[in-house]
Parts: C-alpha cells; sequence; structure tokens
C-alpha cells in the first residue's frame, strides 16, 4: 500500500505546530486509503482533533470513554477480525493504566493496533506526576514485535502515521500536547521506519535526539557552531527498529555521543542508544532527559528547563563531553 501518495486536504492550517492534532488529521487520509481502518478514542475527541473523522466516518469510529483498558482490548479484538485499529489515547493513562492490554493483547498477540498516545513527557505539567508519561518508551520498547515512533514535528506526524499503514504488527507513536513544536524536519523528505535523519552536520560530537527535543538540539549546534564545534544532530524518530548503522557511524566520525529526550534517563532513547554501542563500538556518552525523580506541578516549558531537558542543556553536555 503507497504511503507516498499526496494528502486530499488541506491539513497543516488545523495543526498548531501541535503533533498530536497532525495525527487526528493524518487519521483522515489512513481511512480514505485503507478502508480497513477504524479509530478508537478514549475521551480523545478534542486532543487528538478527531472531531472531522468522526463527522466523515461515523460507522468507523468508537468513543470508548475514559477507560484505556477497554480500548487497547477492544481495539486488540477488532484486529483479530481484518480491521486496523487505531487507539487515540493519553500516553501516561495508556503506558500505566493499560499495559497490561498492550502487552498481552497487542504485543503478544502481534495484532495491528497502532497507538496514538498523546500528552507524553511532562506536557502536562500542569497536572502533576499522575499524568506525566516519562517511562512510556522504557515500557514500549521492551515489548516484542513492538514498533516505537517519536515524531518531531507536524510534517514528520503525518508521515509516520501514513507509514504505520504499511506496518504489520503493533505500533505505539508518541504524540506531544498542547504545546508548539516549531518545525524542525524537511517535509519534501519521505518518513523512513527505522532510518535517522541527520538535520545537522559536524564531526566534533554527535547529538541524537527524539521528539521535541529534536528543534532544541538544532539550536545547541548552532550554538556551538558559533563556539567552533561541530555538532551533528541525528532526528532519531524510530526507537524501536533503531537505526544501528547511523549510530554506529556517529560513534566512529566523532568524539562522542549526547543523547537528548523528553523521558527519564533510565530505558528511553539514550539506554537504547549506550545498550548499541555497550556491545558494538564503546562511546564516551552524555544523557540529557529527565532525571530520576517526579516532576513537580507547573507549566511545561519552566519545567523543562527546571529538570535539564533543553537547547542549554544539550550545550552543556556536548561541552562536558569534549572536555
Amino acid at each position: 500500500m503507497s504511503t507516498t501518495a499526496p494528502p486530499s486536504h488541506d491539513w497543516r492550517a488545523q495543526c498548531a505546530n501541535q503533533t498530536r492534532l497532525a495525527f487526528g488529521q493524518a487519521l483522515l487520509e489512513v481511512a480514505a486509503r485503507d478502508p480497513q481502518a477504524v479509530v478508537l478514542s478514549a475521551d480523545t475527541q478534542d486532543l487528538l482533533g478527531i472531531r472531522p473523522y468522526i463527522a466523515r466516518y461515523p460507522a468507523r469510529f468508537i468513543e470508548v470513554g475514559i477507560a484505556e483498558q477497554n480500548s487497547i482490548g477492544i481495539a486488540a479484538g477488532l484486529a483479530t477480525t481484518g480491521l486496523h485499529a487505531y487507539v487515540c489515547g493519553y500516553a501516561p493513562f495508556i503506558a500505566a493504566r493499560s499495559m497490561e492490554q498492550v502487552r498481552n493483547d497487542v504485543a503478544y498477540a502481534q495484532q495491528r493496533v497502532v497507538i496514538g498516545a498523546a500528552a507524553s513527557g511532562i506536557v502536562l505539567g500542569v497536572s502533576g506526576g499522575t499524568h506525566h508519561a516519562l517511562e512510556d518508551l522504557a515500557l514500549m520498547r521492551s515489548l516484542p514485535h513492538m514498533t516505537v515512533i517519536v515524531p518531531a514535528d507536524i510534517e514528520e506526524t503525518y508521515q509516520a502515521t501514513l507509514a504505520t499503514l504499511d506496518i504489520d504488527g503493533p505500533v505505539y507513536l508518541r504524540l506531544g500536547g498542547r504545546v508548539e513544536e516549531p518545525p524542525v524536519t524537511d517535509p519534501a523528505l519521505p518518513f523512513r521506519l527505522g532510518h535517522a535523519t541527520q538535520l545537522r552536520a559536524g564531526h566534533d560530537v554527535t547529538v541524537i535526539a527524539c521528539g521535541c527535543m529534536v528543534e532544541m538540539a538544532v539550536r545547541a549546534s548552532r550554538t556551538l557552531e558559533g563556539e567552533g564545534i561541530g555538532a551533528r544532530v541525528l532526528n532519531m524518530h524510530t526507537i524501536k527498529p533503531l537505526d544501528r548503522e547511523a549510530i554506529l557511524c556517529a560513534a566512529a566520525e566523532t568524539r562522542g555521543i549526547v543523547t537528548a529526550e523528553e523521558h527519564h534517563l533510565t530505558g528511553g532513547l539514550g539506554g537504547a542508544v549506550a545498550e548499541l554501542l555497550a556491545v558494538e563500538h564503546p562511546t564516551h556518552m552524555r544523557m540529557v532527559g529527565m532525571p530520576d525523580t517526579f516532576a513537580v506541578v507547573g507549566p511545561t516549558v519552566p519545567l523543562r528547563a527546571k529538570y535539564g531537558m533543553s537547547a542549554e542543556a544539550i550545550v552543556a553536555a556536548c561541552r562536558s563531553l569534549l572536555g
């Protein structure tokens, strides 16, 4: 099934530079291309902007309510009949509340279910620790058969969502919340599952980032360039399968690697990169992300800065690595 045809509607103006809304817009195109696609919502019609989808495809939509376990179980059941289920949920609740269903009903059974998990990281900072998703990448990438994607902006989100049409198995697509994610990727470049994209060249240090941290990594690279430091930036939009070649090339061609993610430093992107390098090419590393604590309540952007998830923190990590 082709995923390269142009979209049948003008979607960008509806997204406000937010990946959660780009996913909702992409579902319209998914449904147009795949008559077996169905969408389930766990009380997320506005969070993921899927009301246009509901209006156009009412017979291919199920509102489950605040019952994430049920949404995953129903999606898995639909998949057994040949339907292609897309679940719209909150990342903190999908990753915690419904983990048993994700593990057993979807991953273990290798069902064709795509989970659009919005409000990841600490974008719901004002709602406190129960609404933060800082362990979801570690959980999801540990599941056999699970594909894990973390797009950096709306262009990449739209393309990644369409790419799920060609994935015969479960997918966890990590999305942001009601916080703008500035454009950073080239919309002319096709999305290639498991293949990182290089956004900045450099031979001194490599910054490997995902999600909202990609744009910060690019800003950090520009700052370091002013200091005479060449910082390569890799957008690692696919956490599983990981782009081994891009990482190993970066380890061989630069003096070290800094990873950056809005996730606990345990088990996420940094952990995946470190696991590979420890076996294949031991390399000096630094990791930028959430330390081993629960975030306090507060606005998203100041919270990111408080816990060292910023362009400035990436710059400091690169300087530290290079000595």
